[in-house]
């Protein structure tokens, strides 16, 4: 027995549970710094937000689009003529 009144059964089992939380640390920091993963990922929610369920443009998003290379054209052809 050791000095704290602990077996060695129950120091293993801590030892267990104590490299399972580590385990879990190591694997929690892995995902939030693996960064080409993350980017992916966002890139994939984007793209799932930007396009109806059968994988085509949103309409309104369309519109918006071509609404703001409208306005692009029109300012760059109304500064060019000041």
């Amino acid at each position: 027995m050791s000095s704290n009144g602990s077996t060695p059964e129950q120091l293993e089992a801590d030892i267990a549970r104590q490299r399972e939380a580590l385990a879990e640390t190591v694997d929690a920091l892995h995902q939030r710094l693996d960064v080409k993963s993350r980017a992916r990922g966002k890139a994939a929610e984007l793209k799932g937000r930007a396009t109806t369920a059968d994988g085509s443009p949103r309409p309104d998003l369309l519109a918006g689009a071509a609404l703001a290379a409208v306005l692009v054209v029109a300012l760059v052809v109304w500064r060019r003529r000041r």
